[in-house]
C-alpha cells in the first residue's frame, strides 16, 4: 500500500519537476510547439519535412489557438535554428498578417519568411503521402 502512494506521489510531482515539456505541446509525429511571444510560435519537428511543419503548424491554430479553418497562417522566421530549443531546424509561425514579412514567392515547401497556406490548406498536408502533390 504504501508503495502504490509513493508511486501516485511521484507521478503527481513530475509535471512540476518538467515545466519545460509540460508547457510544450506534441503532436502525433512527435512535433513540439513553443511560444516565441504572443502571437508567434515556433514548429519543432523530429523530422524535418515541408509537409509537417504546415500539418503541425495548422493543427495547433486549430485546436489551441482556436483558428478558423480560412484563416491564414504566415510564416514569420524560415526554417533555421530552432529559438526556443536549440535544435537545427524549426519555423516559426503566426495568424497575425501584422507580423507576416512580405510575401514569398518561392515553392511552399521551401518554408521561407512571408509564405502563407489557409488553416485548412496547411492541414490538408497531414494526409498526404511523401512524393505526392
Amino acid at each position: 500500500m504504501k508503495a502504490w502512494i509513493a508511486a501516485l506521489s511521484l507521478a503527481a510531482a513530475v509535471p512540476a519537476v518538467l515545466p519545460e515539456q509540460a508547457a510544450a505541446w506534441n503532436d502525433r509525429r512527435a512535433a513540439r510547439i513553443n511560444t516565441v511571444s504572443q502571437d508567434v510560435f515556433e514548429v519543432v519537428p523530429g523530422i524535418a519535412s515541408g509537409r509537417i511543419f504546415w500539418c503541425v503548424a495548422a493543427d495547433h491554430a486549430q485546436r489551441t489557438l482556436k483558428a478558423p479553418w480560412n484563416a491564414d497562417l504566415y510564416i514569420t522566421r524560415g526554417l533555421g535554428p530552432s529559438e526556443t530549443t536549440g535544435r537545427v531546424s524549426a519555423v516559426q509561425f503566426t495568424l497575425n498578417p501584422d507580423l507576416a514579412p512580405a510575401a514569398s514567392r518561392g515553392n511552399i515547401n521551401s518554408l521561407e519568411a512571408g509564405q502563407r497556406l489557409s488553416v485548412q490548406r496547411a492541414y490538408d498536408y497531414c494526409y498526404r503521402l511523401p512524393g505526392r502533390r
